[in-house]
């Protein structure tokens, strides 16, 4: 029997994490895939900090003409022959929230897939508080973790998780504030009537989204023949086809449409389109992702 990831309107809360609950060795398995594609990317990604007028301290510097003399910090400059201001951090209130789509539908493999779409998108999530953490910026998720600044964000993220209980197959918007950035992991395959609604609902709140569409191989090529069985993850509704690929070509066209009007949606909005195709590196949708958070638009989106 294959299950193919099928279109979905629930709106039920579904609690994917249970598994992790049962075998306690599942979460810190992803933190550990997580910080390893993490360190993959680590040198290329850089925080939004800068210098400026906070309470924290940022750097030592040399002294250069036109430095306020206020700002020398005279015990550092004693130690050798050069004189150093200390700088301040530039503080914003700029906080980056997380959400992995807990939807039945996340937890399809395809037998040309090595993983499934739910264990790609958690590791996403935890490999991206890992390196916003490590980059001074501050995470958060919602209904599950408030904004953290902190360098073990992707360890107490996990916990947060795995104590949650049920996840709500929505994110609460509520608690996110004006011009904060939410990245999105999902496969996105509800009517576009619906998703239409939930990213209409993000932007009128002013919030800058970044779409991560996560992808099995099998749902974006449909290489299905024969004789098969097409489950819907959520009813458990059976559709039998007696020559599957006679469905190839209609399959293709409506995924595609899927796909275009979610580019197309971001494009609109000034948001980042990534597709993450599950038999592809992780750590190619970070680096996109990255590209679009250094120069604070969107292109348009791109697979990886």
């Amino acid at each position: 029997m294959v299950a193919t990831g099928a279109i979905t309107t629930t709106e039920q809360a579904v609690d994917l994490l249970a598994p992790s609950r049962r075998q306690a060795a599942l979460m810190p398995d992803l933190i550990t895939q997580a910080r390893h594609i993490a360190g993959s990317v680590i040198n290329g990604w850089h925080g939004r900090r800068k210098r400026g007028t906070g309470d924290n301290f940022w750097q030592f510097r040399p002294y250069t003409q036109g430095d306020m003399l206020s700002r020398i910090d005279w015990r550092r400059s004693a130690r050798d022959d050069h004189t150093y201001m200390r700088d301040r951090e530039w503080e914003t209130a700029h906080t980056i929230w997380l959400w992995c789509d807990p939807s039945p539908s996340m937890l399809y493999q395809s037998r040309f897939s090595p993983i499934s779409k739910q264990h790609r998108a958690l590791v996403l999530t935890l490999a991206l508080a890992e390196l916003f953490s490590r980059s001074g910026e501050r995470i958060a998720y919602p209904d599950v973790l408030p904004p953290l600044l902190a360098r073990n964000g992707v360890e107490r993220l996990a916990t947060a998780l795995t104590q949650s209980g049920t996840l709500a197959a929505q994110p609460e918007l509520q608690s996110l504030q004006r011009f904060n950035e939410l990245v999105l992991i999902s496969d996105f395959l509800q009517p576009a009537d619906v998703l239409n609604a939930q990213l209409d609902q993000i932007a009128r709140r002013g919030l800058r989204a970044h779409l991560i569409v996560v992808a099995d191989p099998a749902e974006a090529d449909f290489p299905f023949q024969g004789h098969t069985e097409f489950k819907d993850p959520v009813s458990g509704q059976i559709l039998v086809a007696g020559r599957a690929q006679n469905y190839a070509e209609d399959y293709r066209r409506l995924y595609q449409a899927q796909r275009d009007f979610l580019r197309e949606t971001c494009t609109r909005f000034g948001w980042s389109f990534i597709i993450s195709q599950t038999d592809k590196p992780a750590a190619q949708a970070l680096t996109t992702l990255h590209g679009f958070l250094g120069h604070n638009v969107s292109v348009g989106g791109g697979a990886v």
